[in-house]
């Protein structure tokens, strides 16, 4: 019996260690995303075409992978304290250089140095949320974010840049142009911040409503597929304003929040 045992002690190992390739192949994807974003950004690739906004689309597609991964993970039970760590050094990569410098080249460098410590601030409030996210992971609820999650924060940087283009705005005019420069600070206060962000993770509609859901998510397809750029921006900008509110009632009422970090 002891001999089997070890057998088939060593095979669910041997098992398990092939399982955690795959989630840690698509966060390495994710992170192949976020660089040729830098490159991107920087000019460094020749590409037909306005180079920021294929690298907002480079990060969008970093974002998809990295809420992939995790999911993979837990469906083959290749789940891993590596793969947290190789996620979140990813993460600082994908979503903490790639959309600061992507936003430097694309706006805040008119601004001088006021642009050079918006992207800073917004880099070292993502590395330190993360770092919270490290140190608290499973320690808390997991009905709500602590602060804005930093995929979130370059998803409206990333689509800021489609929405602009899309839209054919002007960006030399002064008050668009101080309302983005406005927006990565807050968007690195909200980082670091305590306020509560939907997490997405129990929502108990889906569960009881699968038909209705599929229908809805169908027609939500259809209509980001025609509006992308649009509705992303949108999407997003709603998703951050209702933390923010929810924040603000909750300071009202004086209601304890229940929260959780990733």
């Amino acid at each position: 019996m002891g001999i089997l045992s070890n057998k088939q002690s060593k095979l669910n190992m041997t098992l398990r260690h092939r399982n955690v390739i795959l989630p840690n192949v698509i966060t390495i994807l994710g992170l192949f995303c976020g660089v040729y974003s830098i490159m991107l950004s920087v000019g460094s690739m020749n590409v037909k075409g306005d180079n920021f906004v294929f690298a907002a689309y480079f990060l969008i597609l970093a974002a998809f992978f990295d809420g992939i991964d995790g999911k993979v993970a837990r469906i083959v039970n290749g789940t891993s304290d590596f793969g947290v760590q190789l996620d979140s050094l990813c993460d600082m990569v994908s979503f903490g250089v790639a959309p600061a410098i992507l936003v430097y080249e694309w706006l805040l460098k008119g601004f001088g140095r006021l642009g050079i410590v918006a992207a800073f601030f917004f880099i070292a409030s993502g590395a330190l949320r993360l770092a919270r996210f490290n140190v608290q992971s499973g320690k808390i609820s997991n009905v709500y974010f602590v602060g804005l999650p930093i995929p979130a924060a370059a998803a409206f940087i990333a689509t800021s840049v489609l929405f602009i283009n899309e839209l054919s705005l002007d960006l030399t005019k002064t008050a668009l142009s101080i309302f983005f420069l406005v927006s990565i600070y807050v968007l690195a206060f909200l980082m670091v911040s305590t306020v509560p962000f939907f997490s997405f993770k129990k929502i108990g509609f889906f569960k009881s409503h699968p038909f209705q859901t599929l229908v809805l998510l169908l027609m939500f397809i259809s209509v980001l597929v025609l509006y992308f750029e649009i509705v992303s921006f949108v999407m997003i900008v709603t998703y951050i304003v209702i933390g923010i509110l929810i924040a603000f009632f909750r300071m009202l009422k004086g209601k304890p929040k229940q929260t959780t970090t990733d």
